[in-house]
């Protein structure tokens, strides 16, 4: 299936969620911003805050409801977005309305597709997803994977729904971990820079505001290299590093640091904590 056709299909979908939190917004305000789904094909639904519901209604223009049989029988697509304690029990509700022809897609961390198949007690496809909190600005970067029984088809669906909120990977499961460790995380790793170079350029004399500014900017523009020219980090890093220059001066003191192995042993040990954290639903 190409990508006009899966943007076809996914036209044509009633879509429902279980869930309103930030996760579940971002994907509601992605999927109405880019006009991929009219909102009156958009159902929510969370364990009991009314008040959420109708604030997603206000500002989307989404249907709220508590009549589960109701969306079950609109929605081809079910996405679960609600906090990992509470999906058993979520699925145990959900398993006299689900079936074979749904497609349930799973945001959250750390449950894998078989734990939520045995839930639901239906050979229905899913498909888990790690977006991360950029993905309020449409510009996460989303892994997805398929359990047992997700056919290409159902990942085209899955692909496109979450290009509303930013780029997707297509990956194995087992992989999840790793991403949620990487990029999932990875934002957070991001704005700890950010808060060390903008503390540094204070130190040395700039105001907080130029500090940000040229902080933020720095980074944008070098993401925005690694993309328009396909070079390799290293590669790019040496055409800045002059011999004796200030950049190798102060790449010296990062080296010393250890900077390289934090960043590789904090990856590293999130994707750990992951797997710890999903070890309950295995």
């Amino acid at each position: 299936m190409n990508d006009h056709q899966a943007n076809q299909i996914c036209q044509q979908l009633h879509v429902g969620f279980m869930g309103a939190g930030s996760i579940v917004e971002a994907i509601v305000k992605g999927i109405t911003a880019k006009h991929l789904l009219p909102a009156n094909s958009i159902y929510v639904t969370n364990h009991s805050d009314d008040a959420r519901l109708r604030e997603l209604q206000e500002q989307y223009g989404v249907t709220p409801t508590r009549d589960l049989s109701t969306m079950l029988l609109q929605s081809q697509v079910i996405i679960l977005g609600m906090k990992p304690k509470d999906v058993a029990s979520a699925c145990q509700t959900l398993r006299e309305y689900v079936t074979p022809d749904h497609l349930i897609i799973s945001v959250i961390a750390g449950v894998p597709t078989s734990s939520i198949q045995e839930w639901l007690g239906v050979e229905c496809p899913i498909i888990r997803a790690m977006p991360n909190t950029s993905s309020a600005v449409g510009l996460s970067a989303t892994g997805i994977a398929a359990g047992k029984f997700a056919s290409e088809q159902h990942l085209a669906i899955a692909e496109c729904l979450f290009q509303a909120i930013g780029h997707v990977c297509i990956v194995f499961e087992q992989e999840l971990d790793i991403i949620t460790g990487l990029s999932g995380s990875g934002p957070a790793y991001i704005y700890y820079l950010v808060e060390a170079m903008e503390g540094a350029g204070q130190q040395a004399g700039l105001s907080q505001e130029i500090s940000r500014e040229l902080t933020v900017q720095t980074l944008l523009g070098a993401a925005h290299m690694l993309i328009a020219t396909k070079e390799e980090p290293a590669v790019l890093r040496k055409k800045v590093t002059s011999p004796g220059g200030t950049t190798q001066a102060g790449l010296e003191v990062l080296q010393s640091h250890g900077f390289k192995q934090a960043i590789t042993e904090a990856i590293l040990r999130a994707t750990e904590r992951a797997r710890e954290l999903g070890a309950p639903y295995r």
